[in-house]
């Protein structure tokens, strides 16, 4: 974190380096057999899994809702409604409610300790897939609607519980060194590509919809379990005691007068002069921490904007031009393996390799210029060949392999993009500050999810 003389630009230089102060860098333990890193990638495919496996279980959904039935019903233009666009509204149901909670968690943040949001979010969520596991087998033909209802439901509460989870431990991976938070962020994009890889897995090995879906969501109810797990057991590894203790040795939270900056009071992964910081159990300064994370905060939001509104609403419903040839390729594993399963490997990939490379750098011009150059994926998804459409008949790119290649161009540039502007944020801020800094790019990131929900809606029935 402090650069040697001659060194690349500040705006091009790595972060992934240990970010705990020179005061306990002389006898910092090693992370035996990457115990820690491998704790952090699992919570961070647990952060996400619920959300991924509702999204990815797309032929489910829709036989639930066509009465339980392959074919769609005559059951009048509401039916039509909640089939077509139903990722819409799961959409819309999974990201307000996470913007409230994440206001909530945020101010919480230094009065519940971690370890009690962690751990009663992850109950939340286990006992709620338990409730959309059991659905799975009862018959809902006669009460779609209400069935509907109860999903919709379902996703609210499983996002807002996922949301204090996903915030609380991103906050928590803040105080230890930049590479367990990358592994947390990694890991979050290997949830999506696990849960696309068991949706093809069951849709190819189960002749019925419903034994698909029941190993389909065991599979989440198991690893919701090995999160509980793994948490537990991160304590008790010596390299994470040593970075908690050192995390409760310093103030856990700063208070910064009025007329202050955070600029003037440290530098990127330092620490704070003693004379502005007093321990205290109220709300974290919220001022000096969108000071530093402004632009970043704006990259994160539009990221993430962009990638919602794209993914899955509008990618999940490009068909294959070949479907009229009944293969099994154009008609039942397109949408699986070209929309989600690559979307999410993509996205996994362009986190990995933040690993090794971090350019651009958190102060470059080119960061945000990189991030509004993404919004050219809109027009590239509306003019494939996604059905229905209504409004706009024009389609210029009609072969498959168009929205094969914008697709995996969406993952790799969410991942990458994404994950450099949310490992930066922590680390541009005094490390007093670095868990509350979380869970503020935690909240860029949700409402631009939120937004990008939003619009989603609004540009699926444009088309």
């Amino acid at each position: 974190m402090f650069p040697a003389a001659g060194s690349s630009p500040p705006d091009q230089e790595p972060l992934l380096e240990d970010a705990v102060g020179s005061g306990y860098s002389l006898q910092k333990p090693r992370d035996r057999w990457h115990g820690a890193y491998l704790i952090f990638f699992l919570l961070g495919i647990g952060s996400l899994l619920p959300w991924n496996f509702f999204i990815t279980a797309k032929h489910y959904w829709r036989y639930k809702l066509q009465n339980c039935s392959d074919e769609p019903s005559p059951a009048g233009q509401a039916a039509s409604d909640l089939r077509d666009y139903f990722e819409s509204y799961i959409s819309i149901a999974s990201t307000i409610p996470s913007v409230l909670c994440l206001i909530g968690n945020f101010l919480v943040v230094n009065k519940v300790a971690a370890s009690v949001r962690i751990l009663s979010s992850l109950f939340v969520m286990l006992a709620v897939f338990l409730v959309i596991t059991v659905l799975v087998k009862v018959d809902t033909s006669t009460w779609t609607t209400p069935f509907f209802t109860l999903t919709v439901g379902c996703v609210a509460v499983v996002s807002s519980a996922s949301t204090v989870f996903s915030s609380s431990i991103f906050g928590l991976s803040s105080c230890f060194p930049m590479r367990n938070l990358q592994a947390l962020l990694s890991g979050q994009a290997m949830g999506g590509t696990i849960s696309a890889v068991a949706s093809v897995i069951d849709l190819a090995a189960a002749a019925d919809v419903t034994d698909s879906a029941l190993a389909y969501f065991l599979t989440a109810d198991i690893f919701i379990v090995l999160c509980i797990v793994v948490y537990l057991l991160l304590p008790r590894l010596e390299y994470s005691r040593y970075y908690l203790s050192s995390q409760k040795e310093s103030p856990s939270v700063v208070t910064v007068p009025p007329d202050s900056s955070v600029e003037d009071q440290a530098e990127p992964g330092g620490t704070v002069s003693s004379s502005f910081l007093t321990r205290s159990a109220g709300i974290p300064p919220l001022r000096p921490i969108l000071q530093k994370t402004a632009l970043l905060g704006f990259c994160l939001f539009y990221v993430f904007f962009i990638s919602i509104i794209i993914f899955p609403s509008l990618s999940s419903n490009i068909e294959s031009v070949s479907k009229s040839s009944g293969s099994p390729w154009s008609t039942k594993y397109f949408t699986p393996l070209t929309c989600f399963l690559l979307y999410n490997f993509a996205d996994w990939c362009g986190r990995q390799v933040t690993a090794w490379i971090q350019v651009p750098g958190p102060k470059s011009k080119l960061l945000p210029a990189l991030v509004l150059l993404r919004t050219i994926f809109l027009p590239l998804f509306i003019l494939s060949n996604y059905q229905p459409r209504a409004h706009i008949h024009t389609m210029l790119f009609n072969r498959d392999i168009y929205p094969v290649l914008f697709t995996a161009l969406l993952g790799l540039s969410n991942g990458y993009l994404g994950t450099l502007v949310m490992v930066y944020g922590p680390k541009i801020v005094p490390k007093e500050l670095a868990e509350a800094a979380g869970v503020v790019m935690s909240f860029y990131l949700v409402l631009g999810l939120a937004l990008g929900s939003a619009c989603a809606v609004f540009v699926v029935h444009l088309v």
